[in-house]
């Protein structure tokens, strides 16, 4: 059986078309999990009318927004068929697709889409861009698309898996580090219809921050870490900027440095820089120490 994880925030005209996208697309046994993740727009209502005909409609309804990661990861919980397959709710991804990801299934352990033509503004295929080029430089996976929100799993990668934070984008990484099989093919992509985009400004910045807190848990939730990243990284750019403009002055005008305040406080906000955001990784270790065995989720009811 196909288990479909559809995380779904404020996207109640989304959801009827596509189910019945999902039907028409899907040949074999399947169910269909939806987890609101604290709509307010009468998307949990929808859901309820469309598991009134079709019992394989299941949902899991937060008592808040949690994010992207928590609905993925109860999602997961509720799964009962042998292959996994996430698809976001925004009709953006086509379910005609689901099957080419399910039929790679039997040289990959994880399928990754790869949205080869983008139909979004510029000011978010910019941003993604290059998250994309950092993501395979700091990750070592050749991958060209790891927020695309349509993939494929053989149920057992998934076992024992603990997210937190927004660290969705790079499951894909965390599976090929464990040493699983990860592979791509390139999917339809369509603009949005109806609703709005869940899109920040910020996420660049926060997918910067998760990179580089993979490759501290791969070396060795993410929340602490945007807050203490931000300021250390802010702190530690600062100081390099004054540094280098001293040894400007110091390899080409020749002044003397020594006499300076400049100096040292280009020195100590470099120093301070790293010592915060050092803090923001020990932020990561306590945070990972308490939510382990813990749901970053709290469940308000379940349609099953």
């Amino acid at each position: 059986m196909i288990s479909i994880v559809v995380p779904v925030y404020n996207e109640r005209e989304n959801i009827k078309p596509l189910y019945e996208k999902i039907r028409e697309a899907i040949k074999e046994n399947f169910e269909v999990i939806f987890v609101d993740d604290g709509s307010n727009d009468g998307t949990y209502e929808e859901i309820k009318k469309l598991h009134s005909n079709d019992e394989r409609i299941k949902c899991i309804r937060f008592t808040r927004n949690f994010g992207k990661t928590a609905a993925l990861m109860a999602g997961f919980d509720a799964c009962n068929g042998n292959i996994v397959v996430t698809i976001d709710g925004d009709l953006q991804n086509d379910p005609e697709d689901i099957p080419k990801l399910v039929e790679m299934l039997d040289e990959y352990d994880v399928v990754n889409g790869w949205r080869y033509e983008r139909h979004d503004p510029i000011t978010k295929r910019l941003p993604s861009k290059i998250s994309n080029m950092l993501s395979r430089w700091l990750t070592g996976l050749n991958l060209h698309d790891f927020n695309c929100g349509l993939k494929a799993y053989k149920k057992e990668v998934l076992k024992d898996l603990e997210l937190y934070g927004e660290m969705h984008r790079y499951i894909p990484a965390i599976l090929a580090w464990r040493g699983y099989r990860v592979g791509e093919i390139k999917i339809k992509h369509h603009e949005r219809i109806h609703g709005k985009s869940k899109y920040g400004g910020t996420r660049l910045f926060r997918g910067l921050m998760d990179l580089i807190n993979f490759k501290f848990w791969a070396g060795y939730s993410t929340r602490p870490l945007h807050f203490f990243g931000g300021v250390g990284l802010s702190l530690f750019l600062i100081g390099f900027i004054i540094s280098f403009y001293l040894l400007i002055l110091k390899i080409f005008y020749h002044e003397s440095l020594s006499d300076r305040p400049l100096l040292l406080l280009g020195i100590l906000m470099i120093l301070v820089g790293l010592q915060i955001f050092l803090t923001g990784f020990m932020a990561e270790m306590v945070v990972r120490s308490y939510y382990s065995k813990r749901k970053s989720y709290v469940i308000k009811e379940k349609i099953e």
